[in-house]
């Protein structure tokens, strides 16, 4: 599993380096409180979950809130897509620490759009552990005013593995069930607020086929489904730019593990890791947008691997991020910027910094999490009046993995994570 993921996040950093930097391409950013049934004999009913998005409409590439992948093949009515899409297995909020059962299912797409406001698609996908399914999706798209809709019919064919595994939970009850075909109606939609601003949420209800329906362990019918929440997307009311004033960039840094939480990094309270753990980092960010709510404030679609040295308390691991990143310059007395980014982190292996400290509050520690990065820089071309340097930026950031105060599922139900403090330079191209 380790190595499928490894793989696949590089190939998605490869066809981010593959994109051409011209006119501005739909990009988003949402956060989103997801609300679900619980279909198991249990005492709760439902689950919630907060869960980051992101959005990019590439030539070669594509975020789609919770699925990401790159077009291997494109005609003017069909494409053949790599695809990734989180999925969420539905259990009580006490258990999901422990199983940790969200996963990523990864397969192909095959698209045939039909006309402009509708596609159909079909999708073969397995789990990381070789468990497959097949999505028969048609969707549709209508706007009126401020308002999108996009409503969607399906079906998945689950395999007798795949249904023991995530209905019948065989690896805790030992039950096999059958294979089935469960059917499922959602209805996604956008309104536009103003300028960048959109609330975002949709509504989703499934029916569970039989086999899954008469396990020992299910006792719904119907899994219902809601999202919930707000996003900034390229305003909708404004034509595409054909060329952005913001190019692409390397970062090369260098950080420190330190045990410090955020707030008291950023307080300058900062206390040394004892063990000296340390990660070297290379980022490349492709540029988004110059402005948001007509603020010069520049997003980036960052891609970046970090490597976590080996130490005595830990091997060498390797870190895979993409994220989404806005700056905003100050011009005095030189050009200097602060920077945020937010996304996803995954891991090899946990790091020695990050494992003390689940270990410490009863964690179990997640390979993903969501990705944090705060930055600060400074033009060395302006200050030494070179320009040879004025596409050259010093800065400080940190590198920051966290779960959200456990109330993401999709990172473990965890609370901490863990902090390097970083020197880098940053390269405009």
């Amino acid at each position: 599993m380790r190595l499928i993921i490894s793989l696949i996040l590089l190939s998605f950093s490869m066809n981010i380096l593959a994109e051409p930097n011209a006119e501005e391409k739909p990009w988003g950013l949402g956060l989103l409180i997801r609300s679900a049934s619980i279909p198991f004999d249990a005492e709760d009913d439902k689950v919630n979950s907060i869960v980051p998005m992101m959005f990019y409409e590439g030539d070669t590439f594509f975020l789609r809130g919770i699925e990401g992948g790159g077009h291997l093949l494109k005609r003017a009515d069909w494409e053949l897509n790599a695809l990734g899409r989180l999925r969420f297995v539905d259990i009580p909020n006490e258990y999901q620490n422990e199983t940790q059962a969200d996963t990523f299912d990864f397969g192909f797409q095959w698209r045939k759009n039909t006309r402009d406001s509708h596609h159909f698609d079909v999708e073969i996908l397995s789990d990381l552990d070789g468990k497959p399914y097949a999505n028969f999706i048609s969707s549709w798209y209508f706007q009126h005013d401020s308002w999108e809709f996009m409503p969607k019919l399906s079906a998945r064919y689950k395999s007798a593995e795949f249904n023991s595994n995530y209905y019948a939970l065989n690896e805790l009850t030992d039950e096999r069930i059958g294979a089935g075909i469960d059917v499922n109606a959602t209805i996604e939609s956008r309104y536009h607020v103003i300028s960048n601003l959109y609330f975002i949420g949709s509504l989703g209800v499934t029916r569970l086929d039989n086999n899954a329906y008469q396990s020992a362990i299910v006792d719904k019918r119907w899994q219902s489904e809601v999202y919930l929440g707000v996003a900034f997307f390229d305003d909708k009311t404004k034509s595409k730019k054909n060329t952005l004033s913001n190019g692409r960039y390397l970062r090369v840094a260098h950080g420190w593990a330190t045990p410090s939480n955020i707030g008291d990094i950023l307080a300058g309270d900062t206390e040394k890791d004892e063990f000296n753990n340390q990660l070297t980092s290379v980022f490349y960010g492709l540029p988004l947008t110059d402005e948001l709510f007509s603020l010069p404030i520049e997003l980036y679609l960052i891609t970046g691997m970090a490597w976590h040295w080996k130490s005595e308390v830990q091997d060498s691991e390797q870190e895979y991020q993409l994220g989404i990143k806005a700056y905003y310059t100050i011009h005095w007395p030189v050009r200097w910027r602060l920077g945020f980014a937010e996304g996803l982190s995954y891991i090899s292996d946990v790091t020695y910094i990050e494992r003390t400290e689940m270990e410490e509050k009863g964690y179990s520690p997640s390979k993903l999490m969501n990705a944090i990065d705060f930055s600060v820089d400074i033009n060395l071309g302006d200050i030494f009046n070179a320009h040879a340097l004025k596409a050259t930026w010093l800065g400080y950031g940190i590198h920051h993995r966290s779960s959200i105060f456990e109330s993401a599922s999709q990172f473990g139900r965890i609370k901490g994570g863990s902090n390097y403090n970083t020197v880098y330079l940053q390269f405009d191209f």
